[in-house]
């Protein structure tokens, strides 16, 4: 009884840890907190109104995926991404992503690649609906199950932590400009052009897509002031 009461307690505890990282990853991507500022954990918590534990091992966990960097004694600062590292974090996915596209467009069943169009569907309702913690979770799964296909795990796991580097930062400025729903619909077309056996207009449509937001980036059109 004592072991199964103290596993249950864990329990509780991690998922309010886990709520707490979601709302602070959403808080991010809002602009609520601003890449540079210093955050406390026991000031984050009192905004949460929770204890200062849970916030603290959220952050850490954060930290984990270099979105924020500890601070002796201090709290949090939430880590800067310049030009310089959102380009090399496209072209790294690019070099990867893109030839990867090409060769499970050869190789997966249609079985394979229908299963992932309620993903697909997810993130254009997301974008639709104007869901930005939606639709980067749809999108996450999205690019990660099909890159699975290809059956190189250490594969998925770089673009997994390219993904929690770069950020899609500007997320909240390309959904408010309305370009946000054009970009969820590439999965879509995509998905279609794997479907349809067409390795090298998949590949075309992948590079199309990892491009289509950092473009913006460049120009200053889907960046918020940090």
């Amino acid at each position: 009884m004592g072991h199964l009461k103290t596993r249950n307690l864990i329990t509780a505890h991690e998922r309010l840890r886990d709520q707490v990282a979601h709302a602070l990853r959403a808080a991010l991507i809002s602009g609520e907190l601003r890449p540079g500022e210093l955050y406390s954990a026991p000031g984050l918590a009192e905004d949460f109104g929770v204890s200062a534990t849970p916030v603290r091992e959220a952050m850490l966990d954060l930290a984990r995926e270099g979105l924020v960097e500890p601070v002796r004694n201090k709290g949090f600062r939430v880590t800067e991404v310049n030009e310089r590292d959102l380009d090399q974090y496209t072209e790294i996915r690019t070099l990867i992503e893109v030839p990867t596209v090409g060769g499970i467009t050869r190789t997966a069943s249609a079985e394979q690649l229908e299963a992932l169009r309620p993903l697909a569907e997810e993130i254009v309702s997301a974008a639709r609906h104007h869901d930005l913690i939606g639709y980067l979770e749809a999108d996450r799964q999205f690019h990660l199950r099909l890159l699975a296909l290809s059956g190189n795990e250490r594969l998925v796991e770089t673009v997994g932590d390219l993904r929690k580097r770069s950020r899609l930062y500007g997320l909240t400025a390309l959904n408010e400009s309305g370009r946000l729903l054009p970009s969820a619909e590439e999965h879509l077309e995509l998905l279609e052009l794997m479907l349809a056996g067409d390795a090298k207009g998949a590949q075309k449509c992948m590079t199309r897509h990892l491009g289509h937001v950092r473009s913006l980036w460049a120009k200053g059109e889907g960046r918020q002031a940090r």
